[in-house]
Formats: structure tokens, sequence, C-alpha cells
């Protein structure tokens, strides 16, 4: 049996170690045909830098580790050279991000064997790189893949000066690239989320955004087919449609996929339904965002927006929806053209972030220690039909807020907190909710 491939974002060591690989090279081989500039938005653990990975491979000519696969012979697999750039580390503030732009073009110089005349400035140095490498490479395109774009944005996102100075200077980097399009074969960008073409893209007016393409929804994530055949043997006498009801449902206008992360951690643990991907991190901006905005909860169930909020935004016009959808907290339920305008429907994509989410919401807005209780004598109420004791578990439950959700507002005043405190408890169960219910009335 083949090894499961948990956290473990290289391709090499996958083809080389025996370890489960789901064939991405179709989707690969058409990028690398039909287009010079790529942008992909998907949530954090969906596979985005195993892809790019593979990419990295397919360009760098590594044809040995592509037999068997889909591109293996479909390409030629000629050299480029390759510049690899991934954000991480701390990125709170501007110096710091320059400081981590300069150490990448360090590891890109020593990669590439070049050097550059002007080491400190980030720009020139990487148009440097860029028309060094070109040349280097007896003019073969440069290549160049970005993972996590967005990140610098992001983890500031609860400081927004800092976010607007960090948008400044990746903005700056990356408008290098217009100005060296002579030699670049190929450059691919992925992120969580897709700033507005104003405020990042400008500079790359023709970049396509494949992140809702139905040719691209199954790019990254595993497809229930995938789990009936290359995970046929991991989950042999498993219950496909609990695994389903659990984990399915994220819709980037293809086939419902899967969060790859989601399904490594349920084998490894012994086939247990609980929360993997979630746990892996939420920030807490959201949750500040959400209290700020008194923000009804039971909208999440069935809440329509329109295709610009759905695609982009932009921090000086921070859309909390936007987030939710492109975070993965949120996916697309239905489209409808309206008016000459597509209209989104999104929801929650499965139980898991049901759960999870409101789970999380909870305890910011009740006492830790009293939640679990509550939600206990909820579902006991429930599940033995006895709701003549639903009135005396909503006390509880309005007693179980926490004291400081009161203290310096007008919480108390706020008839949607006390709707989402409910419509959070009873999600949290995982219930099937009918939120906002359409009646005659």
């Amino acid at each position: 049996m083949k090894k499961l491939p948990i956290g473990i974002q290289t391709f090499k060591k996958i083809r080389g170690a025996d370890y489960v690989y789901v064939d991405k090279t179709k989707e690969a081989l058409d990028l690398i045909n039909d287009y010079q500039y790529v942008f992909l938005s998907r949530p954090r653990r969906f596979g985005k830098s195993l892809f790019l990975d593979t990419l990295d491979n397919i360009f760098s000519g590594n044809h040995k580790l592509f037999q068997g696969l889909y591109v293996e012979d479909k390409y030629d697999f000629q050299p480029h050279p390759v510049i690899r750039i991934s954000f991480s580390g701390d990125l709170r503030s501007g110096k710091s991000l320059i400081r981590r732009l300069l150490g990448i073009l360090r590891n890109n110089q020593r990669s590439l064997q070049l050097s550059c005349s002007e080491p400190t400035d980030y720009s020139e140095c990487f148009k440097e790189l860029i028309q060094n490498a070109y040349q280097q490479y007896n003019q073969q395109g440069v290549v160049i893949l970005i993972d996590e774009y967005d990140k610098a944005i992001l983890d500031n996102l609860d400081q927004i000066e800092v976010a607007r100075e960090n948008r400044e200077i990746i903005k700056s980097f990356y408008s290098v690239m217009k100005d060296c399009d002579q030699y670049i074969r190929f450059v691919f960008l992925t992120g969580v989320t897709k700033f507005s073409k104003t405020s990042i893209f400008s500079g790359l007016n023709n970049i396509t955004d494949i992140s809702l393409m139905p040719k691209y929804g199954k790019i990254c994530g595993y497809t229930h087919d995938d789990l009936q055949t290359t995970f046929a043997e991991h989950l042999r006498g498993q219950d496909f449609e609990k695994i389903r009801e659990w984990y399915n449902g994220y819709n980037f206008l293809g086939p419902l996929v899967y969060n790859p992360f989601d399904i490594l951690l349920f084998i490894d643990n012994h086939f247990k339904f609980k929360n993997y991907w979630f746990e892996t991190g939420t920030p807490s901006f959201l949750i500040k965002l959400l209290k700020e905005r008194r923000y009804f909860l039971p909208n999440l169930e069935n809440l329509e927006v329109d295709e610009p909020m759905a695609n982009s935004f932009d921090i000086d016009e921070i859309s909390l929806e936007t987030i939710l959808f492109q975070s993965g907290y949120l996916t697309i339920k239905e489209v409808k053209e309206r008016r000459d305008r597509f209209i989104y429907t999104l929801t929650y994509p499965n139980k898991e972030t049901r759960l999870s989410f409101n789970d999380y919401l909870l305890n910011y807005f009740v006492d830790r220690l009293e939640k679990n209780r509550v939600l206990d004598n909820l579902y006991d109420i429930f599940e033995a039909a006895e709701l003549d004791k639903l009135e005396a578990a909503l006390h509880q439950l309005f007693a179980s807020i926490a004291y400081n959700n009161f203290t310096n507002n007008e919480i108390e005043n706020y008839e949607g907190f006390y709707a989402s405190v409910i419509y959070a408890y009873l999600a949290s169960l995982g219930l099937q909710i009918i939120a906002e219910d359409v009646t005659v009335k």
C-alpha cells in the first residue's frame, strides 16, 4: 500500500518514495500550452504548493519523475530557468518583507548560479535575475513560480497600515515582470485571496485568473472518484457517503472536491470523523469583523453575492463575505444569471466546516465552561423530541453568553446577536438547519 503524503509538498519526494499521487499533470500541461501569466486562488492546505512544485519539475526537465503520468509523452521537457518565490516567516512589517524578498532573490541567485549588481535593491535585482537567466540558458524563456503571493498582506489585516505598506512593496516587485515580458516563458501565482487589479495586479494586466474556470475546477483537491480509485485500498470498507457529507462539497465550478488535508488525516487517524482542516488555523481578524459588523450568522446558509464580490477585494474595502468564500469557509452552492449579471449563492461546503466554524465562534460569544453543557442538553432534547424542555435550555443558552460581550457596547439591544448565538449553537450540533425560511408571510 502506498504511503500517505501528509504534509509533503515536494513532487520529487512523492514520486520517488512511493507516496499516493493524484495525477494533475493534464491541467499543468493545459496551462503551459494555453497561457503565459496565470493566477490560482484556493483555500489553505488545498495542494497549491504541490501543484506549483509539479510545474517546477516539468519546466526543469525532470522527465523521469513523470513516468506513467498524463504528461509523460506529451511534453518535450526542455529545461527552462526557474525562479521560485515563496513567502514565509515574519512579514509583519515592511522592513521584514523587504528582508524576505532579498533572501528569496539570494536563494535564486545561488540555484541559477547568477549574481546581481544591485543585491540590496529588490526590484532591480529581480529584473537582473530574469534577464541574466534568459541569457545564461541560451534564451530559453524564464519561468517564475510564486507561492502565497498574498501572504504579506493577509498576515497583516489586523494592522491595516502595514498591510497597505506591504501591498505597495509587492506591487512594485511584481511589476518588474511586465517590463521583462520578452524574457518570460511562464508565470504562475497562487494565493488564498485575489486582490483587485488596481491594488496588486495593475502591473500584470494580461494575467489569466483560472480560479473559477470549470476546466480547472479540480486542479487542486481530490474528487469523489479519486477516493474510490486512487484511495480505494486505503478506504476499503468505509462509508463513502458519510465521508462525502463530512468533507466533500468545495465548488470551483467544476466537480465538487475534497480538501486533501482532510482525507489524508482522516485515513491516518483510523477513519475518525472530526475537524482536521479547520483546526490548522482560523485568522482572528475574521472574528473581529463578525463582531464589529454585527453579522447575522444565519445568512451564511444561503448568502447571495455578485461576481465581483466573489472574485476579488481590496484591503481598503474589506468584504467579509469575500474573505469567507476565498478562505474556504463558504463555497458556491449555485450560480444564477440575473439582469446580465452572475449571482453566486454561497453556503458551507460540508459538515466539518459548518460544525467547526460555529463551534469556533461560540468560544468567542459564550462562556466556554457552559458551552459544552448547553450543547449536550440541546442535543439530548432534540434527540428525545422533548420540546417542552427547550425553553429552559434557551434560558441556559442565554446565561452562557460571555459577560464581556455586554461591557462597553450596546449589544444587549441587538436582536440579531442573540439569533446568531442560537444559530451557532444549533449549527455546531450538526443539525440540518433551515435559516430564515421563506413563507407566505
